[in-house]
């Protein structure tokens, strides 16, 4: 399967859309996702100060939003057709995923900044054969399509417009978590919300 991308192949240069390949589909507890819009997180551009840590070159954005076109398996919870939004990657196991808290994974670093799941990590190639890094954030959604754990892609209504619903993923469970957790406000409490933005991928 072949199709567009944004990829970034050194920590100074810029990103440069490109045909990459996909060389199998989803595996089982895996979804493909057509993605119809993702927002530009200032943590995609921090990659050039990863100091190197962020493997290159790879294929980033991690607040893609889009349709369900394949499942790997009757087990994902989701199906053809599914409206999903899609965000970080966890193990699953681990006491804080157990516990209803992925943010705090003990594998968050390492599955969504440092390197992704190595599993059928080839799969996923440029136009020439050369290997891009495995998933940013569990969907490199910085592309037309995206196979992303079914754990982190979540249904969302078909009614709602999907290509803006991307940062749902990220930054607004950022700033719902500063504002709610960090800040502590609630019911009646008046805050200010500075800064805001979206970017589609072009259909």
């Amino acid at each position: 399967m072949r199709f567009s991308a944004a990829v970034l192949r050194s920590y100074q240069g810029p990103f440069a859309v490109e045909e990459v390949v996909l060389g199998a589909g989803p595996d089982e507890g895996e979804v493909l996702v057509e993605i119809a819009g993702c927002g530009m997180c200032r943590t995609d551009l921090a990659v050039r100060r990863s100091g190197g840590r962020s493997p290159l070159p790879a294929v980033l954005g991690h607040e893609g939003s889009g349709v369900v076109v394949e499942t790997g398996g009757p087990d994902t919870g989701l199906g053809v057709g599914d409206h999903v939004v899609l965000s970080f990657d966890s193990c699953g196991h681990c006491r804080s995923c157990l516990a209803a808290a992925p943010a705090y994974c003990d594998s968050f670093a390492p599955l969504n900044l440092f390197g992704g799941r190595e599993e059928k990590a080839a799969r996923f190639t440029d136009a020439a054969g050369g290997a891009l890094a495995p998933r940013w954030f569990g969907q490199s959604s910085f592309a037309r399509y995206a196979v992303v754990p079914a754990r982190n892609a979540v249904r969302v209504d078909p009614a709602l417009p999907l290509e803006l619903l991307g940062p749902l993923g990220c930054g607004f469970l950022t700033g719902a978590g500063a504002v709610l957790n960090s800040f502590g406000a609630g019911p009646g409490d008046t805050v200010a919300v500075l800064g805001a933005g979206r970017w589609a991928w072009p259909r």
